[in-house]
């Protein structure tokens, strides 16, 4: 399958990050989001060059790893400001692009749209990483509420394990030489 987020995205992305490249809003965060994500959009249908912008630009312009409200509307627009220099995305790509971004720390479950419903369970399966355990009540998806499907991502996020694409594809080397790394490829 075809990857959208290649090296020189990831880069342009990281070198305007303003937290650790590999804290918990980081690239092993945006990385299980993709493969959340990728793995959900099998069977539900979301556009998979969606979920893959969703998973690198959602968390883009965070300002802190606590409380910030505004750091999904941020990452939208700065996604919105470097479509067609950075990525290539259709108007409706783009719209979905901004919902799922902008809206996904707002506790939403109903959106019109599969891919931004998609593109919010992906990030919420990721919450083992901070001790939160995802309940299906607050899953948009019916794919995501399946038991197995939570428990697959509640073990990666829990364990911050980081998909091998990290550095097969994306090109980046790992901080600490006791990360965990997991052989997961782009679904």
């Amino acid at each position: 399958m075809e990857v959208f987020a290649g090296p020189e995205l990831v880069q342009r992305i990281l070198a305007q990050y303003a937290l650790h490249a590999f804290g918990i809003h980081g690239v092993g965060h945006w990385a299980r989001v993709l493969l959340n994500g990728r793995l959900l959009a099998e069977e539900t249908g979301a556009d998979p060059r969606v979920v893959e912008l969703f998973a690198l630009f959602h968390d883009s312009r965070r300002v802190n790893d606590g409380t910030d409200p505004e750091h999904g509307r941020r990452g939208a627009a700065l996604a919105q400001a470097k479509r067609g220099e950075w990525f290539q995305l259709d108007e409706a790509g783009m719209e979905q692009l901004w919902d799922a971004c902008a809206f996904h720390s707002d506790g939403l479950v109903e959106h019109p749209d599969v891919t931004v419903r998609t593109c919010w369970d992906a990030d919420r399966l990721d919450l083992s990483r901070v001790g939160i355990r995802p309940r299906p009540k607050r899953l948009a998806t019916q794919a995501a509420r399946r038991s197995e499907v939570i428990e697959l991502a509640v073990t990666r996020g829990h364990e911050r394990l980081i998909p091998d694409f990290v550095t097969e594809v994306w090109g980046l080397e790992l901080p600490e030489p006791g990360r965990r790394r997991a052989r997961y490829p782009v679904p």
